[in-house]
């Protein structure tokens, strides 16, 4: 069911619910009203039978006078019934009055009493107690209360058709307000779907800037801007990683053509090969370093406790073994005032960890003019801190915007080995494993690379 037709639903259902409730209220309430006054009316009837009859004697002479029997019926229908001390019956305005109700409640009257209660039909009688000189008389008055009944339909007649045309206009109302409260709801799926991935610029109208909508076109447009950037580093990894992979690849083939066509005797050959051989080799580092891209960015086996410490010690001695000129430093940094077991401890992956701080240590070293000094510590309780640090050229502002970025190479980068791949894949590690990694760094005076990473409690 469309969201449209449940808020209509649910509106009208609930606006029945209300109407429905009050008409049920106000009948209530007017019936119940109506048998309060009518009651006050028979007892008034009973009342005046009491003083016309009970009070001058004439009961007990059996003498009416001037009175008749029908001359004390004021109400439609009515009926008067009086019953002596001795639980005879005196008087009856007519002789065909069915007396088994006003018998059944006689010897519950007391003098000074009233009851009320319903006869056949929408017949409504009342009893009454009378003490005259000492002697207790009892008095039924009965009848219908035909006006009452009359406007109690009227009013049960107006209050159906009133739900009825409320129940009509409320549909409309539903359907009008829901609409109008989904119409930015529309407005958004039509912007989103005019959206595509070579469109991925547009960005969805955010209304008033305050509502709810608003707020959620505001998650979709931060989402669209993430895609966006997602896409453009993806084209760009894409366009780096063929112009990074056809070189080796040319310079393979046309050494292997080359070999092919010219080489006829065996050192020819196997200068043709060497040279064959070192591109096959920069071809497969490459492709090794853009899987291990790949696999940062996959699936990662579950966490287990880790020392950093030692990942950062077998970094060193993987760097001090690729660069045996370069003196390369361990310290350590703050550490916990109290501690219980093992410091440097943290989940994690030992091997993706000890590779990101190998790209670390591999850059700092491969730059760097003077020692590199690689720092493990605490920078609070539940946090790790590793620091690396240079002397080498630096980087300039516009180059560290660019220095996460795969394939991306800093002008001092030209002529040295690499692909551009360590800093993006340290970083997705290090993201991946909950953690932070920064740069800084100043032209001519070297950069420092911090990694902050969760830590164990100790």
């Amino acid at each position: 069911m469309l969201i449209r037709n449940k808020l209509m639903l649910r509106f009208t259902l609930v606006v029945l619910a209300i109407q429905v409730s009050f008409s049920a209220f106000i009948y209530y309430f007017n019936a119940s009203t109506r048998a309060q006054r009518f009651e006050h009316r028979l007892g008034t009837s009973a009342t005046l039978a009491t003083r016309l009859l009970v009070r001058p004697g004439k009961l007990e002479t059996g003498q009416l006078g001037s009175l008749r029997r029908r001359d004390l019926v004021t109400l439609p229908n009515e009926q008067i019934s009086i019953y002596g001390p001795d639980g005879g019956l005196r008087y009856s305005s007519a002789d065909d009055i069915d007396q088994t109700l006003n018998q059944a409640h006689l010897p519950a009257l007391r003098p000074g009493q009233q009851v009320a209660f319903a006869t056949a039909g929408r017949r409504e009688a009342v009893g009454m107690g009378y003490d005259h000189e000492g002697e207790q008389y009892t008095i039924f008055v009965s009848a219908e209360d035909q006006v009452g009944w009359a406007r109690l339909h009227q009013l049960g007649l107006l209050l159906l058709v009133g739900n009825v045309g409320a129940l009509a206009l409320s549909i409309l109302a539903g359907w009008y307000f829901a609409g109008a409260a989904l119409a930015p709801v529309a407005r958004i799926s039509r912007q989103a779907g005019r959206i595509s991935a070579s469109s991925l610029g547009r960005r969805l109208s955010e209304g008033n800037g305050r509502d709810e909508l608003a707020q959620l076109a505001r998650v979709f447009n931060e989402m669209l801007a993430g895609l966006e950037q997602a896409f453009e580093a993806q084209k760009s990894f894409l366009a780096h990683a063929s112009h990074e992979l056809r070189t080796p690849l040319t310079t393979l083939t046309g050494t292997l053509e080359t070999a092919l066509a010219y080489d006829n005797n065996l050192p020819a050959a196997r200068e043709s090969l060497a040279h064959s051989l070192d591109a096959a080799r920069h071809l497969q580092s490459l492709t090794a370093s853009l899987l291990a891209l790949a696999k940062a960015d996959g699936t990662l086996p579950a966490f287990k406790p880790v020392r950093l410490d030692e990942c950062l010690n077998q970094a060193l001695d993987f760097a001090r073994a690729k660069y045996p000129g370069r003196e390369l430093r361990l310290a350590f940094g703050t550490l916990p005032e109290a501690f219980e077991g093992d410091v440097f401890m943290m989940p994690g992956n030992a091997e993706l960890l000890t590779t990101a701080l190998l790209n670390l240590l591999d850059n700092a070293a491969k730059y760097s003019v003077g020692p590199v000094l690689a720092e493990v510590g605490y920078d609070g309780p539940a946090t790790l801190r590793v620091r690396i640090t240079d002397v080498g050229p630096g980087l300039s502002p516009e180059e560290l915007s660019h220095i996460y970025e795969p394939l991306y190479r800093a002008a001092g980068a030209v002529g040295r080995p690499g692909y551009g791949l360590g800093l993006p894949l340290t970083q997705r590690i290090v993201q991946r494993h909950g953690g932070r990694l920064k740069l800084t760094s100043a032209v001519g005076e070297g950069t420092t690379a911090t990694v902050w990473l969760p830590a164990l409690p100790v």
